[in-house]
């Protein structure tokens, strides 16, 4: 657990992560290697109905400067260079997606043992503006962020959250959608190493009148196989298992399946992400 209350983005993230990490539907293969000089290399392929695409990045670090490039199967560039206390306390990003010229992002962070603030601006004639701000502590955080479109002069985004954070659980409430929704959601380990989980997230959308509940855990069977469950108040059941086939390398098979529906179809996935 760090100094700070971490970034806004930190809300709730860990059921988030619970609910959401490594679940698809889809194949892929990501494999990692590693050059002499310090390169990162990662290959991905991926196969999503019937259309395949690929993508090769490259990550390399340098003092306090991490260089970011990934070239996909479309001649997309994505290039982001991260520096790191280039100014006392903060993180620095700057992102640009070629031939997208309009793409370019400029991000800031910074980090105190009592706050965090991060601002984000596009590169762009009419910049959009992202602003978020936590206060308070490891254990308790307030935060609050903002978005505003200097082109059509309006807000894009304007939401509030809270977390509480213990050694063996987590809470947050966060008041989203610009005060349409609100998420509550709690994460209690089932051991001191944090390896298996339980967790529920109640979202009420106000204007759609709905609730949305979903349940999930995270369980460690044994050292190398972790498997995760999820299911919702509308049906949707998920699960998947994941498997350390070798150091660091990864086989993760997961399903999805909706019980009120006729036909029950499932809907599987596999990744493998290996590592050398």
């Amino acid at each position: 657990m760090g100094k700070g209350p971490g970034l806004y983005s930190d809300i709730g993230k860990l059921a988030k992560d619970l609910l959401t990490k490594d679940y698809n539907s889809d194949q892929k293969l990501t494999v990692k290697s590693y050059s002499t000089t310090g390169v990162a290399f990662t290959s991905t392929a991926l196969k999503k109905g019937g259309l395949s695409t690929g993508d090769v990045a490259a990550l390399y670090k340098y003092k306090n400067t991490l260089i970011d490039v990934k070239l996909d199967t479309a001649s997309t560039i994505n290039t982001t260079l991260t520096f790191t206390d280039l100014f006392p306390s903060t993180k620095t990003k700057a992102s640009f997606k070629f031939p997208d010229y309009n793409s370019g992002k400029l991000e800031i962070q910074y980090f105190h043992d009592h706050a965090t603030i991060t601002s984000v601006a596009t590169l762009k004639q009419s910049p959009i503006f992202d602003v978020s701000a936590t206060f308070g502590t490891p254990t308790a955080a307030f935060g609050a962020e903002a978005g505003y479109d200097t082109k059509s002069g309006h807000f894009t985004k304007y939401n509030t959250g809270i977390s509480f954070t213990k050694a063996d659980s987590s809470a947050a409430v966060i008041i989203g959608d610009k005060g349409d929704s609100i998420k509550v959601s709690y994460v209690h380990h089932l051991d001191q190493f944090k390896k298996s989980a339980a967790v529920v997230d109640i979202t009420r959308k106000f204007s759609a009148n709905q609730n949305t509940i979903t349940v999930g855990g995270s369980f460690a069977i044994d050292p190398l196989t972790q498997a995760k469950v999820r299911f919702n108040n509308y049906g949707k059941l998920g699960g998947l298992l994941q498997h350390e086939i070798f150091p660091k390398s990864v086989l993760t098979i997961s399903g999805e399946v909706d019980t009120k529906a006729l036909d029950k179809n499932p809907k599987f996935g596999l990744a493998i992400d290996l590592k050398p």
